[in-house]
């Protein structure tokens, strides 16, 4: 009971963590970051952008110049030099039609992925993979929260294959400072790697890649979406927004939205997933609040523009607020079921969303690196030499 307290508590504290920054800064005019733009103006650019697509030839000419902007304004490489994964696995758990292990692999030569694998029991063939980042918390321990944990669980128990990872300076991740300069640039690299990790595994179905995070976890996975088509189905939850930018150097420290050719959104980047099917979650305690009558029509159109307009859903829960809570997770599960080919009948009791079968753990259970399983010597610490290796 103790255990179950304080991490409802630790999820609470994803509610009260959010920061809403007011930009521009004046530092770095070419970020947009935070709540650049007012609510209304935020919209009526968004309506400004209708002018430059009308088709789906217009339309991926514009697709293409925002994935350009966001590879050069990450600096991403054509070819990352990653180093061999050989991934570290220990601990495996089996609990109520699931297991848990402790996982961790390199990235770039010396950066190290932390998080935890959930798989389902006694399943047969190739299975769905879904791939979870999460958001921020205050004590920076999001990958142990309730509501991190009740979802990978759930969806193993689904019958996918899961893997939730840290960002940086969270959870086993302490190499650096979360807000590192290029943290972006490094997160998204990580979660390159993390896919890689997945469609190594030989019971996963590569064709059948889902990703679903939320807050800064919603941004990782719009953007990855973006970027790596191996992401098949994309539930990015109370994120997308026309006028917030994320408030995070790991969601807009580097210029993305703003380039020499061309300015963008959120609203743009989520809609680089078209056709494959997306879900936006969203509330009516964030930045998220007019996705109904603002984002969803704009990147409604862009699917119709593929004849997928049906692939694209909002879950728009107004009386919520800024979470991955039951009711966004039961959206989510639901959504995933359908696309990715899930058995949502496993978790389902009279009808409803059961994961009263999940066991939360302790962090000290789901600890990548302990006195038995150290971090790896070849390591980089500091901010200085990880910003170094990612040069």
């Amino acid at each position: 009971m103790r255990l179950t307290l304080l991490l409802l508590l630790l999820t609470f504290q994803v509610v009260t963590s959010i920061k809403v920054v007011a930009q521009p800064n004046s530092s770095r005019p070419n970020l947009r970051q935070g709540k650049y733009y007012a609510e209304k103006r935020g919209a009526r650019k968004l309506r400004q952008l209708t002018k430059l697509y009308t088709d789906r030839a217009t339309w991926e000419t514009r697709a293409a110049l925002i994935r350009k902007g966001l590879r050069e304004g990450m600096e991403l490489p054509d070819r990352p030099i990653f180093a061999p994964l050989q991934p570290i696995r220990h601990s495996l758990r089996t609990m109520n039609g699931y297991t848990v292990e402790n996982v961790a692999f390199e990235s770039l030569p010396g950066i190290f992925v932390t998080g935890n694998l959930y798989k389902p029991v006694k399943q047969a063939g190739r299975t769905a993979a879904v791939l979870c980042p999460h958001g921020h918390t205050k004590e920076q321990d999001a990958r142990f929260v309730e509501q991190t944990q009740q979802r990978c669980a759930t969806m193993a128990r689904m019958g996918a294959v899961v893997f939730v990872y840290d960002m940086l300076d969270y959870g086993d991740s302490k190499q650096c400072v979360h807000k590192l300069p290029k943290a972006l640039k490094l997160q998204t690299l990580n979660g390159i790697r993390a896919l890689d990790f997945l469609a190594s595994l030989p019971d996963v179905d590569t064709a059948r890649i889902g990703m679903s995070g939320e807050s800064g976890g919603g941004t990782q996975t719009f953007l990855l979406t973006a970027l790596d088509s191996r992401v098949k189905v994309s539930v990015p939850v109370v994120m997308v927004s026309s006028y917030f930018f994320g408030g995070c150097a790991c969601e807009s420290g580097m210029p993305i939205h703003k380039r020499p050719t061309h300015e963008t959104n959120n609203v743009e980047i989520a809609a680089l997933a078209a056709p494959r099917p997306l879900l936006l979650v969203s509330d009516g305690g964030d930045w998220t609040k007019h996705t109904p009558t603002v984002e969803f029509p704009h990147i409604q159109t862009i699917y119709g523009y593929y004849g997928a307009a049906n692939a694209v859903e909002n879950v728009h829960l107004a009386a919520e607020k800024h979470d991955y809570g039951p009711s966004k997770r039961a959206a989510a599960y639901r959504f995933l079921a359908k696309h990715l080919g899930l058995d949502l009948n496993r978790i389902l009791k009279n009808g409803q969303i059961d994961e009263s079968p999940n066991t939360l753990l302790s962090p000290t259970d789901l600890a990548v690196f302990t006195p038995e399983h150290p971090r790896p010597a070849n390591a980089v610490v500091g901010d200085d030499a990880v910003m170094a290796a990612l040069k």
